[in-house]
């Protein structure tokens, strides 16, 4: 399957959202994340020609920075980044309310939207825009070592 055969089985009602969602993080992605599908959701991920090791627990994966689903009852946004950097994710806790009415819905490192029309596109492209690839790395390799 391909991240367009994702988009393509996704329920109507889920579709435009999903698409803008995407977008809006394809829009504002640094250059050198590639785009796949991984754990069966449209990514962004390091490829190994930028990080051969890959993912520590399965080196066959390329590193994975951002994913999009379709949940049962909410679309998620995963971002490894604010789960492992505490500057980022103390941005994105403080901007989340000057772009959404809603009340942040969030686990340690996944945005949950219950109703489509709570995404805030605009602040999902500046997340995207916050991490290039070797912050990452560098992030990714740093937790790692601990």
């Amino acid at each position: 399957m391909s991240v367009q055969d994702y988009f393509d089985n996704l329920p109507d009602d889920r579709k435009a959202p999903i698409a803008a969602l995407w977008k809006a993080i394809g829009d504002h992605i640094p250059a050198g994340f590639e785009q796949q599908l991984c754990y069966n959701m449209p990514s962004y991920v390091v490829p190994h020609s930028l990080y051969p090791p890959g993912y520590h627990c399965d080196p066959k994966l390329p590193l994975s920075l951002i994913n999009v689903a379709s949940q049962k009852n909410f679309i998620s946004l995963h971002h490894l980044g604010l789960y492992l950097d505490k500057d980022l994710l103390d941005w994105f806790v403080t901007e989340y309310p000057k772009h959404s009415k809603y009340k942040l819905d969030m686990g340690k490192g996944c945005v949950r939207f219950k109703k489509p029309d709570q995404i805030p596109f605009e602040l999902m492209g500046q997340l995207a825009a916050k991490v290039t690839p070797q912050q990452y790395i560098a992030m990714y390799e740093k937790v790692l070592k601990r």
